[in-house]
């Protein structure tokens, strides 16, 4: 491959199928025409651009209107449906292009004056370029290609020379009424048009049918992408001058390092972190030019809210050494803060709230980049507008140099009341949100129970289990059910020390670190002591004892290095305080459970490390341990048949209570939750009201 060649992108074409295409030109139409464009990042970027479909529709008395469906604030025109987008009496917008001016507040209020159906998402911020421009369908995008040129100084000339008077350039200015008023003139002066570029912002596309609109985007865009790829030459600064860590030797300055940052960063409030060492982001972030275009500010105004208008680059190279790198992490997120709080005090107004002084994007040289986010919807969308990013600026560098906006501009989008609105629709977060938990034994019974409590109450969870493919499966289930990454599966012996750093350091490596750890993995035996062989004795003793002391030391390694706290639940038993008949072992393994959870509350005060204990009776049903041997053991032991156990426990309690795991679940919960923030060294039993194991 030569080194134009590498440089090239691929040109966008058509994916428009007319056999899966609805035939209307109204909303099945527009939802289609949005998804084929979203669905290509280099297009249009997550949560933004917008797109429309004038149409004539029949109002609640049965008149005829004419209406405009344009996509809603905020949603992802990726996975968009016909119920994504607002619908406006378009007669009663029309008359706004001939005022002199008009103020965001009014226009939203002008706007929803004029709702023809109800029950929908607001509608874009960019409404009224769409109600301007007279053509039946429009799109506004954010393809690389077109912001790569109007990010450079001399982007009018530019668009001449690819489009000649085919295209109208209007200069950047914020999205509203007077941008749409200047777009609208530019197509409705200049008829034979095909395009407006938008200057450091994007594109505005149009057609008298929803295939030709489409058509229209994709070709304008394919003719800036292939101009591009004409001029795919290094430009100084370019190169490598970074050499690239190994993937080894990035793993372990990852898994260091990386609790650090999201400990730096939690401070400010909840922090999940994504590693991207991708091809593309080794190749910017190795690069002599990376620091310098990085700090010139956004590629895209859709960028600031998710991205700020500056990443954090460390200033660290491969040929410094682990503490230098950490050195560098702690002094670049301080630095980072004192910086955005300066520019946040020279440009805020009275009454505005700074927000988590804190970085989304973190570019480390010769290791790639982190991205940072409250959820890992966040950090996730953080990298991909962050990706887009480094197509504009390496293209606008090729193309004579990026441009980006003021910093007062940039303050006035990042804080833009119609911007933050989009913010607004998210649901409030959970009580966990912004956690992980890592639950052992969490493939079946009272771990999988606690491992879903936490996933419905917005933790991230691991799965940790010996039986890797039940774990898979179980991820997948909650993933479905809670969202996209929400828990990972990895395969723990809790007995093998390597094996559970492997699933810690995979933990890192998927969220950034860890929060709560339950200590869950469980065995069961049931025998007189001179029936108990040694093998049963340090079984016993090898998982409900030595397991749950190396996945606890390994807890307190990586929260101390966190430096966030930290909270850890061990799930013992009855047994830990009240001893069965004939369960030795069992009973001997699970009191060592619960003092040494003491004598951790007491090691883990000092750093913010909480330690309690959940201490269940005769969990009958949904339980691993009651399945095997285990069964006919304690069946043995009372002298009656198997599948009579459940109902002999239960005459043997004056409620008769089934204790599930989800009750245990909810302890465990309790002890995540704040509202035992100030609790440690604390156990809780779960045993139906039947005193059989309360603390004397």
């Amino acid at each position: 491959m030569n080194n134009k060649s590498r440089l090239e992108r691929p040109v966008p074409v058509s994916t428009w199928k007319r056999e899966d295409a609805p035939q209307d030109q109204g909303l099945a139409s527009l939802a289609y025409r949005s998804r084929l464009l979203g669905r290509d990042r280099t297009l249009v970027n997550i949560f933004g651009g917008n797109t429309s479909t004038k149409s004539i529709e029949m109002d609640h008395m049965g008149r005829p209107c004419a209406v405009l469906w344009v996509k809603g604030s905020g949603s992802d025109i990726a996975e968009i449906t016909e119920k994504g987008f607002a619908g406006l009496k378009i007669d009663e917008v029309l008359p706004l292009f001939e005022r002199a001016e008009m103020s965001d507040e009014e226009m939203i209020e002008y706007l929803d004056a004029t709702t023809f159906a109800r029950g929908r998402p607001r509608q874009s911020i960019e409404t009224l370029l769409h109600a301007f421009v007279p053509a039946p369908h429009v799109d506004h995008t954010h393809p690389d290609a077109i912001i790569s040129l109007a990010c450079t100084p001399n982007g009018p000339s530019i668009m001449r020379e690819i489009y000649g008077d085919r295209a109208a350039w209007v200069d950047y200015i914020r999205p509203g009424f007077t941008m749409s008023q200047q777009i609208g003139e530019a197509v409705r002066s200049n008829p034979e048009i095909e395009c407006v570029v938008m200057g450091k912002h994007g594109l505005v596309t149009w057609g008298q049918t929803s295939e030709e609109c489409y058509q229209n985007t994709i070709r304008i865009i394919a003719e800036a992408q292939s101009f591009l790829n004409s001029k795919a030459t290094e430009v100084s600064g370019e190169g490598l001058v970074c050499e690239v860590v190994g993937e080894e030797r990035r793993k372990q300055l990852l898994n260091l390092v990386l609790p650090v940052l999201r400990g730096e960063l939690s401070k400010n409030g909840p922090a999940i972190l994504k590693v991207d060492n991708s091809d593309e982001v080794l190749t910017f972030v190795n690069s002599q030019h990376a620091r310098e275009l990085s700090q010139v500010g956004a590629a895209c105004p859709d960028h600031l809210v998710h991205t700020k208008m500056v990443p954090l680059s460390v200033e660290w190279n491969a040929t410094q050494d682990d503490e230098a790198l950490v050195e560098a992490i702690r002094q670049g997120v301080s630095d980072f803060g004192r910086l955005y709080s300066e520019y946040f005090d020279t440009h805020r107004s009275e009454g505005q709230v700074m927000f988590a002084p804190t970085p989304r994007v973190i570019l480390i040289p010769g290791i790639g980049m982190v991205t940072s986010g409250a959820d890992v919807q966040g950090a996730d969308v953080a990298g991909q507008l962050y990706h887009r990013a480094i197509v504009v600026m390496t293209n606008a560098a090729r193309l004579g140099g990026f441009v980006s906006l003021s910093a007062s501009e940039s303050f006035g989008v990042e804080y833009w009341p119609l911007e933050l609105y989009k913010l607004s629709l998210k649901p409030p977060p959970k009580i966990l949100a912004g956690k992980v938990a890592l639950v052992t034994g969490s493939a079946s019974g009272i771990g999988k129970a606690i491992a879903k409590k936490y996933a419905s109450e917005g933790a991230n969870v691991v799965i940790a289990d010996r039986n890797l493919a039940g774990a898979e499966a179980f991820a997948t289930e909650l993933c479905s059910l809670y969202g996209k990454d929400r828990a990972i599966a990895v395969g723990m012996d809790v007995t093998q020390e390597s094996a559970v750093q492997s699933a810690f350091e995979a933990a890192i490596m998927q969220y950034g670190g860890i929060d709560l750890v339950v200590n869950n993995a469980g065995i069961a035996s049931s025998a007189p002591i001179e029936e108990t062989s040694l093998e049963t004795w340090n079984l016993n003793m090898s998982i409900l004892a030595t397991g749950y002391f190396l996945v606890a030391k390994e807890a307190f390694r990586l929260m101390k290095r966190q430096g966030a706290g930290g909270n850890l639940v061990f799930v013992g038993s009855k047994n830990s305080l009240a001893a069965g008949k004939n369960a030795a072992a069992y009973s001997a393994a699970k009191a060592s459970e619960v003092h040494l959870a003491r004598c951790l509350a007491e090691e883990g005060g000092a750093f913010g490390i909480r330690v309690n204990s959940v201490l269940p009776d005769g969990v009958l049903s949904g339980s691993g341990i009651w399945d095997g041997t285990w069964r006919a053991e304690r069946a043995a032991t009372y002298g009656i048949e198997p599948d009579k156990l459940e109902d002999f426990y239960r005459s043997r309690t004056t409620l008769k209570v089934n204790i599930l795991p989800e009750d245990i679940a909810e302890a465990a919960f309790f002890f995540a939750s704040p509202a035992s923030a100030k609790t440690t060294g604390g156990i809780l039993t779960v045993d139906g009201g039947v005193p059989t194991a309360y603390v004397r």
